[in-house]
């Protein structure tokens, strides 16, 4: 089995150990069950890498959206579950798959832009060279009606069809 398939599967087991051992126990109400119950969901999924309501990462701050509770929570009053959870994601040699995706995301526009830069450059050498053109265009075009008008040259006649 691969690391990606064994931590949540740890989380998994941890979890329902722990809601099992507070239910024996008559440890904390239905609300802290209910809690754990949902930092190891959480869990899972983001070490699954097919996170519900966070961005992905695997910090803390990603943990509580995804368990849909505040960070104190986890910070406070379920440090064994943040502990296992940092420990799980330590253990872990890989990225989750929303992190490569967007890592190839990333170096997919990085591509476009180098591209893109790359013709913007070329563009703007084209019109310098377009304004230079224009510029001795213009100043022949004066020189040869200075020239006209004073004389110098004249005009070839028109042929007609």
């Amino acid at each position: 089995m691969s690391d990606t398939t064994t931590a949540p599967l740890i989380a998994e087991t941890i979890g329902m150990a722990l809601a099992a051992s507070a239910a024996a126990t008559n440890r904390g109400g239905a609300e802290d069950r209910a809690e754990t119950h949902a930092i190891t969901d959480a869990m899972i999924r983001l070490l699954a890498g097919v996170p519900l309501h966070s961005d992905g990462q695997l910090t803390v701050k990603s943990l509580a959206e995804e368990a849909q509770l505040k960070r104190h929570k986890l910070t406070h009053k379920h440090t064994g579950l943040k502990d296992l959870f940092y420990a799980l994601v330590r253990s872990q040699d890989h990225r989750p798959r929303i992190a490569q995706r967007l890592k190839e995301d990333n170096e997919q526009l990085r591509g476009q832009l180098a591209s893109l830069r790359d013709e913007r450059r070329e563009l703007k050498e084209r019109l310098a060279t377009f304004a230079r053109v224009i510029h001795v265009l213009e100043v022949e075009n004066d020189q040869l009606r200075q020239a006209q008008s004073g004389g110098g040259v004249r005009a070839f006649p028109q042929r007609r069809g």
